[in-house]
């Protein structure tokens, strides 16, 4: 037996017990002739006391012990005489009589502590290691948690958690797929899911009524702090249903979480439809923990003589409440700010609302104090406000400013991250367009169903059509999205005409699916959503990275088992494959 207890488990109550624990070193401290070592596990920590007066030779032993052994000790429970609050184990500690290394350890490239000294590089590297420190191991337990109360919930409702294939065929989703060559039908290849979309359509043909999975998903795409190439899905469908069910459904299953693991309860939550979101927050997943909603200005402020507002599509700007004393520094770091290519504004017009009542802009010259009286009614401002402005083309203006109003958030300190806004999206647009390709693409995925009554604008307005989608959006992070799909084949062979598929074309892709709607398929719909994000939020964190036990770098590789890596040249020609 290796240990009768765990390091986070003795208390007061166990007094003079004799225990057995295992664990790993965090460290070692020697003080008037005693040592005392902290053992841990994934548990907790408890101190172990060496007297020499009781064995001088134990304690030698235990004097010569490093960082991360891995030991076992036999003792007896006594009270500390100096306690810990900090650690449950504190009132207690165990007075050893006899010690065994499991295993000695090199000494550990950065510290083993909640505040450690290794760069994230040096972490994913050891992995391994990292995952021992107690914030990354409780991101693990947290995520655990989440996962068990999802599956709870999901039963309680009647979803089968039913298993999709890995290995399947490429099919156009939107990002790139990963492919996977077969030995066994050389030239051709299999894709990793994007998603397990198809399906969970066909488990709704094939009558399974609710199904869900948390499930791993894959996509070739450019990385950021929210994805990773490979990425977890809570992903669900159902049959009979319209949107209101789903949305009603799983509201519920993201409160639940919230109630068990967070404590937080909520009521209902808001909705937004796309254009309105655009519109007041230049983003289709706007944080709304704080106000500083858009006021489109064109009917204010064009018409002065003030080129950059006369010649823009759109002006619009929002108030930045009690900023008015920012400084000139302050201003010219925003302006700065937007004007950096990753948002590529050309610049920022301010107006200060002074307590004293004065107005004071930037561009004083163009505007008369009665003008800029009525910028101040139009954005509501009292003062002590700042006003800020922005001009181009809508589209554009609008997300460069959507920006702004999130550093200007940051730095008044309104994005807390134990706040938490839900919000619903809906009435997404049907289809995008690509300039690149130069037609259109889907804005979800070619099966989602358009509004019924939008139908009809498909052949001659199609960027009027309204999807029948919706969106979950928590402090301005997208963490699911779903919509009523397509169940009649008639609408789905109109649907890929409308996305520039050939019949042949949507056929050889998708013939399999509009084959199974011609044998009853249902009325269903369904919604994904983003595990590693959702636990990302719960933990308060904002790279999803750190809440995935084996996590890739921002360039897609695995650093600690050297992946992705070359193969030999025998499995390339087993495989038919010739690298140029």
């Amino acid at each position: 037996m290796h240990r009768t207890h765990t390091c986070g488990e003795l208390t007061i109550s166990d007094l003079d017990k004799t225990v057995v624990l295992s664990g790993w070193v965090q460290k070692s401290r020697d003080l008037g002739g005693m040592t005392f070592i902290d053992v841990r596990d994934r548990y907790g920590v408890t101190q172990l006391v060496f007297d020499p007066a009781d064995d001088e030779t134990l304690r030698l032993q235990a004097r010569a012990l490093g960082r991360e052994y891995v030991i076992k000790v036999t003792g007896r429970v006594i009270e500390r005489e100096s306690k810990n609050t900090k650690l449950s184990t504190g009132d207690i500690e165990i007075k050893v009589s006899s010690l065994d290394v499991l295993n000695a350890a090199k000494l550990p490239p950065f510290t083993i502590e909640d505040d450690t000294d290794g760069g994230d590089e040096l972490r994913m590297k050891y992995r391994y290691l990292d995952l021992r420190r107690n914030p990354v191991r409780n991101n693990l337990v947290l995520r655990h948690r989440l996962a068990q109360e999802t599956r709870k919930y999901l039963d309680a409702h009647h979803f089968l958690e039913v298993e999709t294939p890995v290995l399947i065929k490429s099919t156009p989703e939107g990002a790139r797929d990963f492919v996977v060559p077969s030995r066994m039908n050389s030239g051709e290849f299999y894709a990793l899911p994007q998603s397990p979309q198809t399906f969970k359509q066909l488990l709704m043909v094939s009558g399974f009524d609710r199904y869900f999975q948390i499930v791993k998903c894959f996509r070739d795409e450019d990385l950021r702090a929210d994805r990773q190439p490979e990425f977890t899905q809570i992903d669900c469908e159902m049959a009979f249903v319209e949107q209101e069910d789903i949305i009603l459904l799983f509201e519920g299953l993201i409160t639940h979480l919230f109630k068990v693991i967070k404590g937080v309860d909520f009521g209902a939550f808001p909705r937004m439809s796309y254009d309105q979101a655009m519109r007041l927050y230049g983003s289709d997943k706007p944080d709304i923990r704080f106000g500083m909603a858009f006021v489109e200005l064109n009917d204010v402020l064009k018409g002065a003589g003030f080129p950059v507002f006369d010649n823009a599509e759109l002006v619009v700007g929002f108030n930045a409440k009690a900023c008015a004393p920012y400084t000139r520094k302050q201003l010219d770091a925003l302006t700065d700010y937007v004007r950096r290519p990753q948002i590529g504004a050309s610049g920022l017009v301010y107006l200060r609302y002074n307590e004293d009542g004065s107005l004071k802009s930037s561009v004083d010259k163009f505007y008369s104090a009665e003008q800029l009286s009525q910028w101040a009614q139009a954005f509501n401002a009292q003062p002590g406000d700042l006003l800020l402005v922005m001009a181009g083309d809508t589209d554009k203006v609008r997300k460069q400013l959507n920006e702004l109003r999130l550093e200007v958030a940051s730095q008044l300190g309104l994005r807390d991250k134990n706040t938490y806004a839900p919000l619903w999206v809906t009435d997404f647009p049907l289809l995008e367009w690509d300039d690149e390709s130069g037609r259109y693409h889907a804005m979800h995925h070619p099966f989602t169903s358009p509004k019924t009554e939008d139908i009809p604008l498909l052949d001659e307005q199609p960027a009027r059509v309204r999807a029948n989608a919706y969106d979950l959006v928590i402090n301005g992070t997208e963490v699911g999205g779903g919509s009523i799909r397509i169940h009649d084949r008639e609408l789905q062979s109109l649907m890929f005409k409308h996305l520039g598929f050939t019949p042949e074309e949507a056929q050889k892709q998708f013939g399999f699916l509009l084959e199974a709607f011609t044998y009853g398929a249902p009325p269903h719909g369904g919604i994904a959503f983003g595990f590693d994000r959702l636990a990302a939020i719960f933990a308060g964190l904002e790279s999803i990275r750190d809440v995935i036990a084996f996590p890739k770098n921002n360039a897609g590789r695995d650093v600690m088992i050297d992946s992705p890596s070359l193969i030999a040249d025998e499995q390339l020609a087993e495989l038919g494959i010739a690298i140029r």
